[in-house]
């Protein structure tokens, strides 16, 4: 699009916005007049640059002018002196007639002699070619001897079959047939000039890198013989007929191409290609052997750099074709390995041999585009996901497989778990599980990559978190048959129970030390991420384990359930926690002799807490406590209690768990007036809990309503003013459920 024109005025409007601007008119008139001298002396200078050019190119006009009148006078000259000569020599046709006769004579002569020699020369020639191609890679004296005499043969062939051309059929047919034999000695010479060149590398390894010359060398002249023929029917397609009879050497189109110099170079590639399949299908089945033993590759390119690269002519660019057709045979091989199904271990390994390959020849000194297309189109990458993914199939498939043997074992229970060496319930699923992950896990270290190893453990986590969730769902689902329908379920989910769980605190100790053993082989990148799910998979194997003490527990007061339920009623007063006690008794002997120590701590202490909570409940929801009987009865219990516990752990930690029982008691036993102070130690331990201790004030038989609440209008009172609250970690009392108000009120 043109520019727009700006006239004077807008031009000088620009300058001119307001009327303080005349003050500058000088000024910018001096600036425009410099601009004006700047650009007419551009002007002047192209324009004078311009002429110059122009007279220039007016001159070599004149000069090439007169050098094509030159030419034309000198052509005029040549066609003068090429006139017919029979125009000038009265007897011309005479001494050209005589002349011909003269050279048919000798032509007829000399083919003669050569039809009756080529027998005993192809003779001798058979012999010598029969003698080289017994040891191709051998010194072949006579390559060069053989190729100049059937070069003779060949030219006498192609005169003769070309003078032939008007004579008749039967005597074409008759030089054929003589011809016959040489042309099949032709053929040979070509085969053998092919297996020299798929031999080049081992000829030069045998010391005779002078053959590959005589071998270009033979090339370079049937390339230049290919040339002339190619010119030769090219001049007769495009020159005139009578011309082109003037230059004998037309006889050349008679001449079969040979190529050489292509043959040779496809030759190469064969060889290559069929070394590399030689290579490969040697160790088929063993891919990792193949890459392990390919450093033949690299000692290839050194000795073709060395050797080779001298016996050739520049032009042939030899180096570089080699090293193209090693990389695309090789290029196709390892295409073919890797897709097919090979192990995981042999992925990686083919993943660091082709970072390997290119850092070789990157040393090397090989050019990236003679590496093209990249090994496996550049996607080498997808090597790490097919592993990753083969290693999810893997670890599914075995972990499926698993777990189907153990769940079985575990839901049928036909036969009591296994005992181990330290006489421990367990199973072999662990054990199992963890060699076959450490398997995994090594091939990955083996990688040297921080982020397969970070993915495998991701992947080892997920496995692991979905074997723990089978396991929480299957453990819920026994004991929901165990309490709904007994009768119907095996025996020994006790002992199983415990084998679990055992098995549990075994397979995070395996993880740990899987962590411990990751960790100083990966960057901080990757640490925290194997940190987080290794230690994920810990705790949960810890959570199953808990789990499971958990079922043991419940199992346990499953059984006491009648016991339980008359607590705080008229047959507690008789001492039914004996029978809580005795039964728990025969519980734990059990738990003692088969579960792990650290298990049995654990249990010990959800045990305390889960009777304390029972025992508790039943307190906060009991009806009317006979008293001093009932004081005198939860003593008892208490008491009974702490003799059983401290068989099971030690009396000091017993001592501060049943503590709330003990202060329970007091307030229990306390006076209307003493009851405060009671409550106010139990209150600064466990928090006010006014509905749980209103409901034990009511429950005493001998407090009366209007006593029960003026003890709790002064409980609450003092509560509000010393702004008591409950304490910051939470308290056996937060579990304990109290019943309202109005069902608190119809029980009493």
């Amino acid at each position: 699009m043109a520019a727009p024109t700006v006239s004077a005025a807008q031009a000088i409007g620009e300058y001119l916005q307001s009327p303080d601007d005349l003050v500058k008119v000088a000024a910018f008139r001096k600036k425009l007049e410099k601009e004006k001298a700047s650009i007419d002396a551009r002007l002047k200078t192209g324009v004078k640059e311009q002429l110059e050019a122009t007279r220039q190119g007016l001159s070599k006009l004149l000069g090439t002018r007169d050098n094509v009148q030159s030419i034309r006078d000198e052509m005029s000259s040549i066609e003068g002196e090429c006139e017919d000569m029979s125009i000038k020599v009265a007897t011309f046709d005479q001494i050209s007639r005589v002349s011909m006769v003269h050279r048919n004579f000798e032509s007829t002569e000399e083919m003669v002699n050569n039809l009756l020699e080529m027998a005993t020369r192809l003779d001798h020639l058979e012999h010598m070619l029969a003698s080289d191609s017994r040891d191709i890679v051998g010194p072949a004296p006579n390559l060069l001897i053989i190729h100049y005499h059937l070069n003779q043969l060949e030219r006498f062939r192609n005169h003769t079959m070309h003078e032939a051309k008007k004579a008749s059929a039967s005597s074409q047919q008759t030089l054929t047939r003589w011809f016959e034999r040489l042309n099949q000695f032709i053929t040979r010479f070509d085969e053998y000039i092919v297996e020299l060149a798929k031999n080049i590398l081992p000829l030069v390894r045998a010391g005779h890198a002078d053959v590959v010359v005589r071998l270009v060398k033979i090339a370079e002249v049937e390339g230049k013989e290919d040339e002339k023929a190619l010119v030769m029917r090219f001049v007769k397609k495009a020159a005139k007929l009578d011309a082109a009879l003037k230059f004998k050497s037309l006889q050349a189109n008679a001449r079969v191409l040979k190529h050489y110099r292509s043959k040779i170079q496809k030759a190469i590639i064969e060889s290559i290609q069929t070394k590399m399949e030689d290579a490969y299908k040697q160790d088929e089945d063993n891919p990792l052997q193949f890459l392990e033993s390919s450093t033949w590759i690299y000692q290839d390119i050194l000795r073709i750099e060395k050797d080779i690269v001298p016996c050739f002519p520049a032009d042939y660019d030899i180096f570089s074709h080699f090293i193209r057709e090693y990389h695309k045979s090789l290029n196709t091989v390892i295409t073919r390995m890797a897709s097919r199904k090979i192990e995981a271990t042999t992925m990686l390994s083919l993943y660091e041999w082709l970072k390997e390959y290119k850092s070789n020849m990157k040393e090397l000194g090989i050019a990236p585009e003679l590496m093209e297309p990249p090994l496996l189109d550049g996607k080498e990458q997808n090597l790490i996901e097919d592993y990753l993914q083969l290693i999810i199939q893997k670890l599914d498939e075995w972990s499926n497989n698993l777990m189907k043997t153990e769940l079985s074992e575990f839901t049928k229970r036909e036969e009591p778990p296994e005992i181990d060496s330290d006489g421990m319930y367990g199973t072999q699923g662990a054990v199992i599980l963890f060699q076959m992950v450490n398997q995994q896990v090594d091939l990955a270290i083996d990688s040297g990559q921080g982020a397969i190893l970070a993915r495998v453990i991701s992947e080892v986590n997920r496995v692991m978190r979905g074997i723990q969730e089978q396991w929480t769902k299957t453990v819920d689902a026994e004991l929901k048959k165990q309490i709904e329908k007994p009768e119907e379920v095996a025996g020994g989910l006790v002992e199983y129970c415990i084998a679990l769980a055992n098995d549990q605190v075994k397979s995070a100790d395996y993880a740990e030390a899987l962590l411990a053993r990751m960790e100083p082989l990966v960057s901080e990148k990757y640490r925290v991420t194997i940190n987080e799910s290794l230690n994920n998979a810990i705790d949960g194997y810890l959570d199953v384990a808990k789990k499971c003490m958990q079922t043991l527990i419940d199992i346990i007061f499953n059984d006491l359930k009648p016991a339980t339920k008359a607590l705080f009623q008229q047959g507690w007063y008789d001492g039914i926690i004996h029978q809580i006690v005795e039964t728990m008794r025969d519980y734990m002997a059990d738990y003692q002799s088969y579960l792990n120590s650290a298990l049995l701590e654990l249990l010990v202490e959800d045990l305390i807490d889960a009777f304390l909570l029972i025992y508790l409940n039943a307190l906060a929801n009991s009806p009317k406590l006979r008293m001093p009987a009932a004081a005198e009865r939860v003593r008892e219990d208490i008491n009974e209690v702490y003799n059983f516990f401290n068989t099971l752990s030690s009396a000091q930690d017993v001592e501060k768990r049943l503590r709330v029982l003990e202060m329970i008691l007091s307030m229990l036993e306390a006076s209307k007036d003493m009851v405060f102070l009671s409550f106010w130690a139990f209150a600064k331990e466990y928090g006010p809990n006014i509905g749980f201790v209103e409901g034990l004030i009511r429950s005493r038989s001998d407090v009366d309503r209007s006593g029960g609440g003026e003890i709790m209008d002064s409980i609450r009172r003092k509560v509000k003013d010393e702004n008591l609250t409950d304490p910051a970690e939470p308290t056996i009392m937060k579990k304990v459920t109290v019943q309202n108000v109005f069902t608190r009120f119809l029980r009493q």
